[in-house]
């Protein structure tokens, strides 16, 4: 049951086209006023630079607050979202309000690189063309897992296209136009734990890498 679901959803699924990578930031905030808002997106950017440059006190330097002053430039959409939290003072529970925002990937790398941090010479040069690689994915055994691992590969900055040819057991060959190093990219697929490479270099025809997906 689980191939034939797998298999139905080859037939109807369209290429994938890769959706704006981000990055991830996260601030609390006391409400969803406009100043809050805006507070709270240059907050997370803020992480996201700390994060990113691996230097707490970055935000010392007087170019780099300036540019975190400018978050909304490179803020693709945000959301809120309650925690539960224990207020350390009365040990009393209460529920905090957090402010989500997606900023532009390659737009904040550009601007950490603008700043001499070096985060965008590690992505794919936006001018790179796209190769065909067609690749192994193991560990595909429900519908959920399908969707989960192709999402994946939708969200990965160096990857234009990605679209399933073929499904056998428990896994789909599937072929992905990458910009860039594909040694690279692959190399990159271990920082998120969700595929995991088995073979970048398999003694099989017409497979150029083999992944797993993770539980």
């Amino acid at each position: 049951m689980r191939v034939l679901l797998v298999f139905a959803l080859l037939c109807v699924a369209p290429p994938l086209v890769a959706a704006p990578a981000t990055y991830t930031g996260e601030a609390p905030v006391n409400s969803q006023s406009d100043a809050e808002r805006s507070g709270a997106i240059k907050n997370a950017l803020a992480k996201v630079v700390i994060e990113r440059s691996g230097d707490a006190g970055i935000l010392a330097r007087d170019e780099v607050a300036k540019a975190v002053a400018k978050a909304e430039q490179y803020v693709l959409q945000y959301r809120y979202r309650r925690d539960a939290v224990v207020d350390p003072a009365s040990n009393a529970p209460s529920m905090q309000l957090i402010l989500v925002a997606e900023f532009d990937r390659a737009a904040v790398d550009r601007m950490l690189d603008g700043l001499g941090l070096g985060s965008a010479q590690t992505s794919a040069p936006v001018s790179a063309a796209p190769v065909d690689h067609r690749i192994w994915i193991s560990g595909i055994r429900s519908a959920e897992d399908y969707a989960r691992g192709m999402g994946y590969l939708a969200r990965q900055a160096m990857v234009r296209e990605a679209w399933p040819l073929e499904a056998r057991g428990d896994g789909i060959l599937v072929k992905v136009a990458v910009a860039g190093d594909f040694s690279r990219w692959l190399a990159r697929l271990g920082e998120e734990a969700v595929l995991q490479v088995n073979s970048a270099n398999p003694p099989i025809d017409g497979i150029d890498a083999t992944l797993v997906l993770q539980p």
